[in-house]
């Protein structure tokens, strides 16, 4: 684990390099959009490693983990903005403005719940829920900024309601509501943080969630220092935390950054459902830990709705593309 650590900061740098070698070179249009998928596919699947590396962890201060592994995250995003800006990362930073601010601060919420509803709940449980997530962000789009629901989306945000509350009263029956609720803020949180990137018309999330893992780093230390806790927590738990934010959390948004430059937004959305399709499996192949039946129906149901509201959105962009002139 140490080894990882240490080697971290020179892995990234080698194989950004190579992805955006291949992003911009000289290949074909197909070439650019099948590395795109392939990026954003690896970016669900390191993400969806985040339950099983949390459940390593044995201290239960949700506070202290997020401090740890914001920690974790910084370095490893400041090197990735600093080599895409070619060297200094500060003005990149500067560029989001306001919309970068509050972004950042909607991630405090997305990660802090999305540790404690981990902790809370079953892996399967909080994953299914953060999936809301493109849902809040219609909403909040619709009453914020006044922008368009597509009717096909508002069928696809009732549904997944009804999945939702599947889930939720299961977890009444489980003592796992606490972290159902969790999982609904952190969805909330990043739902958010959508609209602020569109309302700031900020093309690249990354110096974002920068931010948000400073101010998350800042309020978990000062919720702690409040509590009259220490954010010292024991060797193999720091470093399990910190191999999270720099192994899982920061080279996945790395990923989907370079992925998501090439692919529709509605695409990108779709194939980072893969975390959500292989989360449950590496908590059952590695803990055995299984979730309910009413986990799995109200999850399903749930991914037919964000599904259907990628297709939607996929569909859309093609005909929009089809029918604009050149």
């Amino acid at each position: 684990m140490a080894d990882c650590l240490h080697h971290q900061a020179s892995e990234i740098g080698w194989l950004e390099a190579a992805l955006r070698g291949m992003l911009v070179g000289q290949e074909g249009a197909m070439m650019r959009y099948g590395t795109g998928v392939i990026c954003v596919l690896c970016a669900g699947a390191l993400w969806s490693l985040m339950g099983v590396f949390l459940r390593q962890i044995e201290s239960p201060s949700t506070w202290a983990i997020l401090f740890w592994r914001s920690v974790g995250t910084i370095p490893a995003l400041l090197l990735f903005i600093g080599w895409r800006a070619g060297g200094n990362p500060f003005p990149m930073i500067r560029s989001v403005g306001r919309a970068g601010v509050i972004g950042g601060l909607c991630l405090v919420a997305a990660f802090g719940g999305s540790i404690y509803a981990i902790q809370s709940t079953t892996v399967a449980n909080a994953v299914f829920l953060f999936t809301a997530s493109p849902f809040v962000a219609a909403l909040l789009g619709w009453l914020i900024l006044r922008e368009a629901v597509r009717p096909a989306t508002w069928a696809a945000m009732a549904l997944a309601v009804i999945g939702m509350f599947v889930m939720v009263r299961e977890g009444l029956a489980v003592g796992a509501l606490s972290g159902n609720i969790a999982a609904i803020l952190s969805a909330a949180g990043f739902g958010a943080f959508a609209v602020a990137l569109r309302w700031g018309r900020v093309a690249d999330a990354t110096p974002i969630a920068l931010l948000g893992a400073v101010f998350a780093a800042f309020t978990a230390g000062a919720v702690l220092m409040v509590q009259g806790v220490s954010p010292v927590i024991s060797a193999p738990d720091t470093a399990i935390a910190l191999f999270m934010g720099a192994g899982i959390l920061a080279t996945g948004m790395i990923l989907f950054t370079l992925g998501a430059r090439v692919l529709p937004a509605a695409e990108a959305t779709l194939l980072s459902l893969i975390e959500v399709m292989l989360a449950p499996v590496w908590v059952w192949l590695f803990l055995r830990e299984t979730a309910s039946a009413g986990t799995f129906v109200g999850g399903a149901i749930m991914l037919v709705a964000v599904m259907m509201n990628a297709f939607a959105g996929t569909r859309g962009a093609r005909i929009q593309g089809v029918a604009s002139p050149p």
